[in-house]
């Protein structure tokens, strides 16, 4: 299994400086894609009727779990970055912790099993589960993750999506309320105008 990571990672790793556009679409999608998932999380509750807030809020738990998850994970296998273990060429620099399993596709592919369940928001959860191909092909290419360290993202997300759905009756119950109510108070106006349902 390590053997075939390590040729999988030496394939899709540049050997040699990418040229100025292929190494910014690889860190737009390293580094940037991610923070589509909070913003697409946020228009979704700002914009969705009470069937997508709930599909919006457990997903974030599943997105929160997956990360606590990984952090577990860190602690109690350290996994080094393929820099640190002086393997392939690192075109993005990162923090020094474990590797294993990649934290971006972890969030990305959590949330996005747990909206695919949704039939409201089914369309985004689609667009994240898309997503996170080229993020994982652009995290390997720079050189700060080894394709298993994607593989093992994919059962944390799936695990976290799974507990989250599990809890999705307590949690809309006990949550959606309060949220709700702070909602309806800090954007009054944006409701009033038909900006944001409510």
């Amino acid at each position: 299994m390590e053997h075939w990571n390590l040729q999988l990672f030496l394939l899709l790793n540049a050997a040699s400086p990418p040229g100025r556009l292929a190494l910014d679409v690889a860190w737009m999608l390293a580094q940037g894609a991610i923070w589509l998932v909070p913003a697409g999380l946020v228009l979704a509750w700002l914009r969705g009727a009470r069937g997508a807030r709930e599909a919006v809020l457990i997903a974030a738990l599943a997105g929160a779990l997956a990360l606590g998850a990984n952090g577990l994970i860190g602690l109690a296998w350290y996994h080094p970055r393929p820099a640190e273990a002086g393997i392939g060429h690192a075109w993005l620099a990162h923090m020094r912790d474990s590797s294993f399993p990649s934290d971006h596709l972890a969030l990305m592919w959590a949330v996005a099993f747990v909206l695919l369940l949704w039939p409201r928001a089914r369309r985004i959860g689609a667009a994240f589960a898309a997503l996170g191909l080229p993020v994982a092909w652009a995290r390997i290419y720079l050189g700060v993750h080894f394709p298993l360290d994607m593989a093992g993202s994919v059962l944390v997300a799936a695990a976290s999506a799974a507990a989250a759905c599990a809890a999705a009756p307590a949690v809309v119950a006990a949550a959606m309320p309060p949220l709700v109510r702070v909602h309806r108070t800090l954007f009054s106006g944006f409701i009033n105008k038909g900006w944001i349902h409510e």
